[in-house]
């Protein structure tokens, strides 16, 4: 699924143009932040279960919660083309907002070859939001805020108040704001959303194409759902109608508790461009909000776990390469010098399947599982190690932008003699050593080690996997290689003792991944 384009407030101001949708996939969907609304300024006969029946109405529910949620407007100053214009954003396919855009990028066009004055314009969004604390803590999503110079929180009884920005967390899209009310404000609670059922009932209340208090009904569609957003991706779907404007507004229960945060949609584009619901919507979970706005409140930024490793699913054939009984864990593709792994004795090659006793059946849920880790925190790890398996307890490092940046480039010495270019026409790989020529000529940094490979045939099964020339095999059935004769001696082994598929560790553009590469 295509990532998501986070819309920032933006100064379009006119009514999208019709036929303006642009396709995607058959049925020309995009997956669209909620965001901001832009404005001018089973088989046999078992015994049938029994459902809980909808509430007779959701009325008594809706006017307890509906004053603690908000309307967020925000605005900021546009420059004008004399000025420097903004640089075109980037939005999900099809989605009515670069129309808009455009649209009002041809209007200052004309401005300026009128004539018109130097002044910047200002651009106004809107989105939704919750208090959850009566002293003026409202949390919303960091997409509705961003950019913006001047934050307003509206109430539902039209009271308004500037806002200051405590904190933002864009990995999560999580802000918090602070107000400064005169008295006490009514707030929400926080519920259990790990303890949410697929097909529990849930209310969405929100701001949606600026409708101030408006309320939908659905229930929780599925859990743990990975839409592209970013690496801790553990969104909720519900099926509760929301639409763009319901960004940052609440999820609730039906215990009048915060189960998640509405956040992204998942619609087709009609042919006049404009979106809407149609029942997928995304929100994110509370025990990740609560998290992160703890966080933001305490010291306004987020500190998060660092295992230090790189992680990669285990497909199939990786399963049956490593003779894993199950194809479940995160394979380690990288152990950073001198992180936390490392010096826990973590290896290229360990599968990870469980953290402080929490099950790891893919590579996504461990770094979301080791980012909600303080730093510090002692991790104890169950590990499949060459057909045995090993606990590894690990005292967790802080996240940071750059920590793995060079990772992959784990010290090494310079490559081995030179020797003459060979092909092994089984598995479809031409490879030659790394003599400098070789390293020129694919751009190879002086440190690497491994055999480079220089050819791929056309469905052979190197290219069924997707190997690619200037790639470096660094391992085979995780030895290390240094020549073309190391590679094709390990892989005859591998056909000679049975194996269907022999596990490569490659090195691609400085990055470390394990290939599974068939031998019939």
């Amino acid at each position: 699924m295509t990532s998501p384009a986070f819309a920032a407030p933006s100064p379009m101001a006119v009514p999208p143009k019709k036929g303006a949708a642009r396709p995607f996939s058959a049925l020309r969907r995009s997956l669209m932040v909620l965001g901001v609304l832009l404005l001018p300024t089973a088989c046999g006969d078992p015994a049938p279960a029994r459902a809980e029946p909808p509430p007779h109405s959701f009325a008594p529910l809706v006017e307890k919660m509906l004053p603690a949620v908000v309307n967020i407007s925000t605005s900021q100053t546009v420059k004008n083309k004399k000025q420097g214009q903004l640089p075109m954003p980037e939005f999900p396919p099809g989605s009515p907002f670069g129309d808009f855009f455009r649209d009002y990028q041809e209007r200052q066009k004309e401005n300026d070859q009128g004539g018109g004055d130097d002044k910047g314009g200002q651009a106004t969004s809107l989105g939704s939001g919750f208090i959850i604390d009566s002293s003026g803590y409202v949390v919303t999503n960091n997409h509705v805020i961003e950019g913006a110079d001047e934050i307003t929180v509206r109430l539902q009884d039209d009271t308004q108040m500037k806002a200051t920005l405590v904190g933002t967390d864009k990995a999560t899209d999580i802000a918090l704001l602070k107000v400064e009310p005169a008295s006490k404000l009514p707030a929400m609670v926080w519920g259990n959303s790990d303890a949410l059922k697929v097909g529990d009932w849930v209310v969405a209340i929100g701001n949606p194409f600026g409708l101030g208090g408006t309320v939908t009904a659905g229930i929780i569609s599925a859990r743990g759902r990975d839409i592209g957003a970013g690496k801790y991706d553990d969104f909720l779907q519900t099926d509760a109608s929301i639409n763009l404007g319901n960004s940052g507004g609440p999820l609730i229960n039906l215990n009048g508790e915060v189960i998640g945060m509405n956040t992204a949609i998942f619609s087709p584009q009609a042919n006049d461009g404009e979106a809407g619901s149609v029942g997928i919507g995304f929100a994110i979970p509370a025990v990740v909000i609560k998290n992160v706005v703890q966080q933001l409140r305490d010291t306004g930024k987020v500190r998060r776990g660092w295992l230090g490793v790189q992680i990669q699913d285990v497909t199939p054939d990786i399963a049956e390469t490593l003779k894993l009984k199950q194809q479940r864990g995160a394979l380690v593709a990288v152990v950073s010098p001198g992180g936390p792994g490392e010096q826990a004795g973590l290896k290229q090659g360990d599968v990870i399947v469980s953290i402080d006793g929490k099950d790891v059946t893919n590579g996504r849920m461990l770094p979301r599982i080791v980012a909600e880790e303080p730093v510090g925190h002692k991790a104890a790890l169950v590990v499949l190690r060459k057909g045995g398996k090993i606990n590894v307890t690990v005292s967790l490092g802080e996240l940071r932008e750059d920590t793995d940046a060079g990772a992959a480039s784990a010290a090494a010495s310079n490559a081995g003699p030179a020797e003459a270019e060979g092909t092994i026409d089984s598995v479809g790989l031409t490879l030659d050593a790394l003599s400098p020529k070789v390293r020129q000529k694919f751009s190879v940094r002086d440190d690497a080690q491994g055999v480079a490979v220089v050819r791929v045939a056309p469905n052979s099964p190197a290219a069924k996997r997707e190997l690619k020339a200037g790639d470096l095999i660094v391992e085979v059935g995780q030895e290390e290689v240094n020549t073309p004769n190391d590679v094709a001696v390990r892989v005859t082994k591998a056909k000679d003792n049975g194996q269907k598929a022999v596990l490569l560790l490659v090195e691609r553009a400085g990055d470390l991944l394990f290939v599974a590469l068939p031998l019939e």
